[in-house]
C-alpha cells in the first residue's frame, strides 16, 4: 500500500501544479468588477462539441439585455472530467481566482461541500418559485450533510445498453434485443465475435484513465443489479452504520463480468479501453461507422450526433437500437440504470453571489430548462418540463431513457465518494489487464477503502 498511496500523492500534487499554472489564464479573479458574473463550466475537450458553448452563449446574451449594464464573462475549463474536478477545486480556495457560478458534478458536490467550497442557496431558493418545479430525487443531489441545499441541478441522466442493428442483423441477433440477464449480454457478445470479424462487440468504461465513467457506467451498472446491500439498501454504502461496504459476492461478480469481457476479448483492446479519450471515439466513431455491437453508456450520447455537434449522425434512431440493463439473473426489477447529473453551484468565495444567482434564474426558465435538456439529451428534472409533450417528443430515445427514472439509483455521494471511486477503478484495472484475479482486486479494493474512509468500514 504504500507504494500505491505515494503514486496517487504524487499524480495529484502534479495536476494540482499544472492546475496552478493555468489558473492565470482561466480566471483572473472574481469581485473585481460588481457588475460582472464570471461563470465557470467544463468545455468538452473535442472541438466540435459546443453544446454547453452554445447555451451559455445565448443565456448571456439574454441576461445582458435583461439586465442593462451588467456583464457575463464565460470562464470554460477545457480538459477531461478527472482534470477539470482538480483544476476547480483549485480555483475554489481562493477569492482571487473563485468564479461567481460553477459546475459542479453530483458525486463530488458533498466533497466541495466539505471542504468549504461553496455557499448554501437556501436563502435564494425560498424566494424562488421554480424552485417547487424541482423533482425531491434531484434536489436530494444538491444537499450537504448538513440539510442545506448547495447547488440548483440542470437535469438528470440514466444509463442502458445502445446497440447496433446493422450489427445485429449480421450475427443473426434480434433487432428487438431485450437481455434479461447478464448472461444474455456476455452470449451476444460472443456471437458478435464469432459472426462479424472487425467488430468490437461490447463496451464496458474501466479503469482509472476513463475515471467516473469507469465507476459509474461500468461497474456500478452491474453492482446495483446484483441484490448486494440487503434489497433495496446499497450496496457500496450502509447508511445504519455510516460505514462503507466491503468487497462481497456483488463487487465480485461485477469484477467477474469486467474480466470475462477483456479476457474473451469481447471489448476493446486494453490500450484503447485505458485511453482517457476513448469515450469520444466510440461517439464520434465506433458506434456511427458501425465498428461497435453493444456500448453500455448514457442517455446523453444523441448531442454529439445532432445538427451543429461535428458529428452529425441524422439517422442514429434508425440505426441503434436501446435495451434496459438487466439486472444480474433477472431477478426484480429486472432492469437497472444510475443517474448522475450537474448542479450549478455558487463558491463561498465569490464576489458577486446576488448576481449569479440572478444568472441561475434566467438559466432555469422553463424555456431556457427545456431547450437545454433537448440540446444536452439530458433528462428533466422539472415536472412541468417532464410533463409537456413538446420535451417528450422533442428526441428519439428520451421516453426509453426517462421511464428508466423508474428503476434508477444514485451514487452515495458522501464526502468519501471520489476516492472510493478510484479504489473500483484501480479494482476494474487490474482484472482489465489481467494483472489482478478478481480476488487479488477485491483485497486490493477493501485495503484501499480502508484508507480512503478512515477506516470506516464494514462487511457485508
Amino acid at each position: 500500500m504504500p507504494v500505491r498511496s505515494t503514486v496517487r500523492f504524487t499524480a495529484l500534487f502534479t495536476l494540482t501544479a499544472l492546475a496552478s499554472t493555468s489558473l492565470a489564464a482561466c480566471s483572473s479573479g472574481s469581485g473585481s468588477d460588481p457588475d460582472t458574473v464570471k461563470v465557470s463550466f467544463k468545455q468538452s475537450t473535442d472541438n466540435s462539441i459546443k453544446v454547453m458553448d452554445t447555451y451559455l452563449g445565448d443565456i448571456k446574451k439574454q441576461f445582458e439585455k435583461a439586465n442593462p449594464g451588467k456583464k457575463v464573462e464565460l470562464v470554460p475549463i477545457k480538459a477531461p472530467d478527472s482534470e477539470y474536478y482538480t483544476k476547480l477545486q483549485q480555483m475554489l480556495r481562493s477569492p482571487k481566482t473563485a468564479p461567481d457560478l460553477v459546475y459542479e458534478d453530483t458525486f463530488l458536490i458533498n466533497s466541495d461541500i466539505t471542504s468549504g467550497y461553496l455557499k448554501p442557496l437556501d436563502d435564494y431558493l425560498a424566494d424562488w418559485k421554480d424552485w417547487d418545479q424541482f423533482i425531491d430525487t434531484a434536489k436530494a443531489a444538491a444537499k450537504g450533510e448538513d440539510g442545506k441545499t448547495y447547488g440548483v441541478p440542470d437535469g438528470t441522466d440514466t444509463r442502458g445498453l445502445w446497440f447496433s442493428k446493422d450489427v445485429f442483423a449480421k450475427a443473426g441477433l434480434p433487432a428487438d434485443w431485450q437481455p434479461k440477464t447478464w448472461d444474455e449480454v456476455l452470449d451476444a457478445a460472443r456471437t458478435i465475435k464469432e459472426k462479424v470479424p472487425g467488430v468490437t462487440p461490447l463496451n464496458v468504461y474501466t479503469g482509472k484513465p476513463a475515471g467516473e465513467m469507469a465507476t459509474m457506467q461500468g461497474f456500478e451498472m452491474l453492482l446495483y443489479g446484483t441484490g448486494a446491500g440487503d434489497g433495496d439498501s446499497d450496496p457500496l454504502y450502509d447508511k445504519g452504520s455510516k460505514k462503507w461496504i466491503t468487497a462481497g459476492q456483488g463487487f465480485e461478480d461485477s469484477l467477474s463480468f469486467v474480466e470475462t469481457v477483456y479476457k474473451e476479448k469481447l471489448g476493446p483492446e486494453v490500450s484503447d479501453a485505458l485511453d482517457p479519450n476513448f469515450s469520444t471515439k466510440i461517439r464520434g466513431e465506433l458506434l456511427p461507422q458501425g465498428k461497435l455491437g453493444i456500448a453500455l453508456d448514457g442517455s446523453w450520447l444523441p448531442q454529439d450526433w445532432l445538427e451543429g455537434s461535428g458529428h452529425e449522425w441524422p439517422e442514429w434512431s434508425k440505426e441503434l437500437g436501446l435495451a434496459a440493463m438487466p439486472t444480474q439473473n433477472g431477478q426484480a426489477p429486472g432492469r437497472v440504470s444510475m443517474s448522475g447529473g450537474w448542479t450549478w453551484s455558487i463558491p463561498d468565495k465569490a464576489g458577486n453571489p446576488d448576481l449569479a444567482f440572478e444568472f441561475i434564474k434566467t438559466m432555469q426558465t422553463k424555456a431556457n430548462a427545456q431547450k437545454w435538456y433537448v440540446a444536452n439529451s439530458g433528462i428533466s428534472v422539472r415536472e412541468d418540463v417532464a410533463n409537456d409533450p413538446a420535451y417528450v417528443d422533442a428526441q428519439p430515445g428520451i421516453k426509453f431513457f426517462t421511464d428508466l427514472v423508474a428503476d434508477t439509483h444514485y451514487r452515495p455521494a458522501y464526502p468519501a465518494y471520489p476516492k472510493v471511486s478510484v479504489a473500483i477503478q484501480e479494482a476494474m484495472e487490474g482484472v482489465t489487464t489481467g494483472d489482478k484475479s478478481v480476488q487479488e482486486a477485491a483485497r486490493g479494493y477493501d485495503e484501499a477503502l480502508k484508507e480512503a474512509t478512515d477506516n470506516q468500514v464494514v462487511s457485508k
